[in-house]
């Protein structure tokens, strides 16, 4: 392992529960992943696949993370081409079709030149598929499921990501740029975000990849605007600059990151039951107040929803300039279990709360998130690997100079101990068996008492039944898949140290010595 899981002094955990007490979650830090990279923007990973990520950089290549050495392939997974990287464009976003295994399809967001009106700065939706040859290596071939085109380099949203509840593929799609969502390009007296006819800007999209009534995509039947006035297309609307969402694997919510223009910056939520229709309000409003500048703030819109969380601008520990949005953490950390991070590239702040009460619960954790190596110094994006590990992408040596080769990745490190795992080497085996049987009759302070599983302070039979249950298990932080060992061999091995454990388990009882603790 990598990021050693470890027993902590008695004086950090009175620390631990003072921490605990305040809402602040068992975050250890970051570790690097990769280093050396040209521009990241972007890491994701692929359906039931737990041992890659793949890094998306803003150039247009797209490369395997191998998450079990660290190492990245020296072959690039996919090279997009037709990229026009002015401003805030290039190669944006990724997502695979959650079908992948069968049919390795993914689709990829850029801007570039319009393969329909001939226009160079366009936002477009690709699908790619994988080689059949070698799970590693895409092919060059694609097809342009949706594209429409933007009238400045700049607000062009981004992210793409499929549904875990509907399966369909929601698209983030910016105002079009420029200030207060006015000028060419523009819709006159409204704004592009509120325009939801024939304008597919500042709006969240949704299609069906595998549908073929609008072209090289499907309408679902159910999206709002179906058969009324409104783009089909439209799914929710009234957004800026949407750069990084994200849904929760378990509840199927979707997390909107809105980046402000000069007051505030929010995040918006839609619940898995949405109907759809949303209007997050821009350019009227920014977060839950009248746009301040340009003469184009004003009341609320008709079905308006206010952000579930806004900041102002500024460089204090919960200001900033421009939001990252990011995930609610599903990872194997019980404590850090439904809380939802994101963070600020400006600030370069990172903050955490529950999705409950995200007002009343958040707090900056950036004090949290000391890289073990390197330093965070542009951050642009998270994500989030099969396992549910998040990660922080750091797109340069400075978010305003993107030095080519200085991109780095971090895994967020908690503090989670593998159940059984005594030695705390990140698998549990013979040698934990070991632990525990030397230590059998002991009692302690817990959880510090070597070989006490369920952390009741005694090392016991019940820690040897809960060593026996994961038996085989891996960390799943550094080596996320769980490789139990086959069921024969279980047997035989238990078998053999039945007579083992009935001999110690009659062996007087003994305290921790101090000193062991």
């Amino acid at each position: 392992m990598s990021s050693p899981l470890r027993f902590v002094p008695i004086v950090a955990l009175v620390a631990s529960l003072v921490l605990a007490s305040s809402g602040q979650a068992e975050i250890q830090g970051l570790e690097r992943m990769a280093t050396g990279l040209d521009r990241p923007i972007y890491v994701t990973h692929a359906p039931n696949d737990p041992e890659r990520l793949f890094v998306v950089e803003r150039g247009g290549d797209i490369k395997i993370l191998n998450l079990d050495d660290h190492s990245i392939n020296t072959t690039e997974f996919a090279t997009v081409t037709g990229i026009n990287g002015s401003g805030e464009g290039g190669l944006l976003g990724m997502a695979f079709h959650p079908d992948y295994d069968s049919n390795g399809k993914f689709y990829v967001y850029l801007t570039g030149s319009s393969s329909n009106s001939g226009t160079n700065f366009n936002s477009l939706v690709r699908e790619y598929t994988v080689s059949s040859e070698n799970p590693d290596v895409a092919s060059t071939d694609y097809t342009t499921v949706i594209e429409w085109q933007q009238p400045a380099t700049n607000h062009n949203g981004g992210w793409i990501g499929f549904s875990p509840e509907d399966g369909y593929l929601y698209v983030m799609s910016g105002d079009g740029g420029g200030s207060n969502d006015t000028g060419s390009g523009h819709t006159s007296g409204t704004g592009n975000a509120q325009d939801i006819t024939d304008n597919l800007l500042g709006k969240v999209l949704r299609i069906d990849v595998d549908g073929t009534n609008a072209g090289n995509y499907g309408i679902p039947d159910d999206n709002p605007f179906v058969d009324i006035t409104g783009d089909d297309e439209i799914w929710a609307y009234g957004v800026r600059n949407p750069w990084r969402s994200s849904f929760d694997r378990q509840t199927g919510d979707l997390w909107i990151g809105d980046v402000g223009q000069s007051f505030r910056e929010e995040v918006d939520f839609q619940s898995a039951d949405s109907t759809g229709g949303e209007n997050y309000g821009w350019r009227l409003r920014e977060g839950t107040s009248a746009t301040p500048s340009g003469g184009v703030g004003g009341n609320r819109p008709p079905g308006n929803v206010d952000p579930v969380y806004e900041y102002a601008h500024g460089s204090g520990e919960f200001e900033g300039n421009s939001l990252v949005g990011g995930y609610v953490y599903r990872g194997a950390d019980t404590s850090v279990q439904g809380k939802y991070l994101f963070g600020d590239s400006v600030s370069d702040n990172v903050w955490m709360f529950d999705p409950s009460d995200p007002t009343g619960t958040v707090e900056n954790i950036l004090d949290q998130l000391t890289p073990d190596v390197g330093s965070v110094n542009g951050l642009v994006s998270f994500g989030e690997d099969a396992m549910g590990n998040l990660y922080l992408v750091d797109i340069a040596s400075s978010l305003f100079n993107q030095t080519l080769g200085t991109g780095e990745i971090f895994r967020v490190v908690t503090d989670t101990p593998l159940p059984g795992d005594y030695n705390h080497d990140g698998t549990v085996n013979l040698a934990d068996y070991t632990v525990w049987r030397d230590n059998l009759g002991a009692s302690g302070l817990a959880p510090f008492v070597p070989g006490d599983g369920n952390g009741d302070g005694q090392v016991s039979s019940a820690d040897y039944e809960l060593w026996k249950q994961q038996f085989g298990a891996v960390q799943p932080a550094d080596s996320p898949v769980a490789v139990p060992e086959p069921v024969a061999a279980k047997v035989a091995i238990f078998s053999l140290f039945a007579v083992g454990w009935l001999v110690v388990s009659s062996a007087p009882r003994r305290r921790l010595q101090p000193d062991r603790a």
